[in-house]
């Protein structure tokens, strides 16, 4: 029943509401690869997902929230089947928002190839004590582990690393922070690349604003290794603030309510 209201809902949409935020789906079209970011728990930000979803019909998805072992077994009946495909995704287990919110993006494109681009936490601990190219493995320089940032970017994401936790970081294991979301980049970036060369494009991403910014997200780390790729990236942001980085264009939705996260530092 979620399902068929939320596809009411996209079929009742207006001209207007679809080109949301200065964007148009038109814009996406004839794009290899379209990034549409999101704040994980606002529900506005999955309507317009699958809302593009429905409208582009990617040929690929791939998900930063998706093993690759549980996105390629995933089958047209479990599609049909909310209460199914959640569970066997083990989507509460691994920590992400209400699987009724992500649901109707499984079902607006019924013949799509799924694709799993999640890091393993064991992998994401190993960075902790081993080069981020070492840990990553083949093809690190493909998508620039093997180099080190820029000192000005470097400093940057440490800063937003402190943030996004609160303050609360020891400043010896911010580097390490930075490592690992750019582990999480190259890997999002090389399931896109795998899943471009599987379906022939175009491939939809649906990941975190952090991981969709074009300045250096996985963008940047995907059009290292496929350079003739079109890439377009959507930003979602709340109550009028954009989110960080550069996208082709940014849409815009009411933030949700949340708890304080910071309380239990305080």
């Amino acid at each position: 029943m979620r399902y068929l209201i939320a596809i009411l809902a996209l079929i009742t949409m207006t001209p207007a509401a679809q080109a949301d935020g200065g964007f148009s789906v038109d814009d996406m079209r004839g794009a290899d690869v379209v990034f549409l970011g999101e704040v994980h728990d606002n529900p506005d930000h999955h309507m317009r997902q699958a809302d593009i979803v429905t409208q582009l019909q990617p040929r690929g998805i791939v998900w930063e929230m998706l093993t690759g072992v549980r996105a390629s077994a995933i089958t047209p009946e479990m599609l049909g089947a909310e209460a199914v495909l959640g569970p066997f995704l083990y989507w509460e287990e691994n920590g992400w928002p209400d699987f009724s919110m992500y649901y109707p993006i499984f079902a607006a494109a019924p013949d799509a190839q799924h694709f799993g681009a999640a890091l393993p936490r064991e992998e994401a601990r190993r960075v902790m004590g081993a080069p981020v190219a070492e840990v990553f493995g083949t093809n690190a320089a493909l998508f620039g582990l093997d180099r080190d940032l820029p000192e000005s970017q470097q400093q940057a994401r440490e800063s937003m690393q402190m943030s996004a936790h609160c303050d609360a970081l020891p400043e010896e294991v911010l580097a390490r922070m930075v490592d690992i979301q750019r582990l999480r980049d190259a890997r999002i970036a090389a399931v896109i690349r795998e899943a471009v060369v599987a379906t022939g494009g175009p491939v939809a991403v649906i990941t975190g604003n952090g991981h969709a910014r074009k300045d250096w997200g996985a963008p940047e780390a995907l059009s290292r290794a496929m350079p003739d790729l079109t890439i377009y990236a959507l930003g979602q942001g709340e109550d009028g603030r954009a989110p960080d980085g550069t996208f082709d264009a940014v849409a815009d939705a009411p933030a949700v309510e949340r708890d304080d996260l910071c309380a239990a530092f305080q």
